[in-house]
């Protein structure tokens, strides 16, 4: 009996929007297209929501005018990716992305609970082949804001890519986003203690 090796079939972006608009993809159904699979989100309970929406307006406030936080929209991170991250930092407005997603973000931040080695691993390693600086991880299970930066090559990685540096910042500690060095982001802000004790 002849046997055949399994093989995967990968979309592109362009690929993938068609799904949607021919309604292929369960409207109810949080999926995301990274390295060409069809990932299926987590699903997001009030506590994440909160998180998200802390992490959004915290951000927005450090960074003021002249840049876009959005939050769980796409970005076009290359031909076969198109993450929905929690919160994403992008320079302009939103009429600079009437045409196309956001491609360059200088931060992204997920918001983890039962995602953490997916985000840390595979979301990881995406954003660091696609060159993104600056990668934040909101360990809502831990308590605490992981930072990475200086994508590097790492064979041994999901995709080919890791970040070479990471930090561990707890809540009294402080953030500098790479693309604005002039402010500082508290963690305490970002994972208040009233939440904690009432998780």
């Amino acid at each position: 009996m002849t046997t055949y090796p399994f093989r995967a079939r990968r979309w592109t972006r362009k690929e993938y929007r068609k799904l949607d608009e021919l309604g292929v993809l369960p409207e109810d159904e949080p999926i995301e297209l990274i390295d060409g699979h069809l990932i299926v989100a987590e699903p997001k309970g009030a506590p994440h929501a909160t998180f998200v929406r802390l992490t959004a307006g915290v951000l927005g406030r450090a960074f003021g005018d002249g840049w876009l936080v959005i939050q769980q929209d796409p970005i076009a991170l290359d031909d076969v990716s198109e993450p929905e991250p929690d919160v994403a930092v992008v320079p302009g407005g939103v009429f600079d992305y009437a045409d196309d997603h956001p491609a360059r973000p200088v931060l992204v931040v997920e918001v983890a609970e039962t995602s953490l080695r997916f985000d840390r691993c595979y979301k990881g390693s995406a954003y660091a082949r696609a060159g993104l600086p600056d990668y934040w991880i909101v360990n809502a299970e831990d308590w605490q804001v992981e930072v990475y930066r200086r994508p590097g090559v790492d064979a041994t990685a999901e995709l080919g890519w890791r970040y070479v540096d990471r930090t561990v910042v707890a809540p009294g500690g402080t953030i500098v986003p790479l693309a604005r060095p002039d402010i500082a982001v508290a963690v305490a802000d970002i994972l208040p203690e009233m939440l904690r004790r009432s998780r």
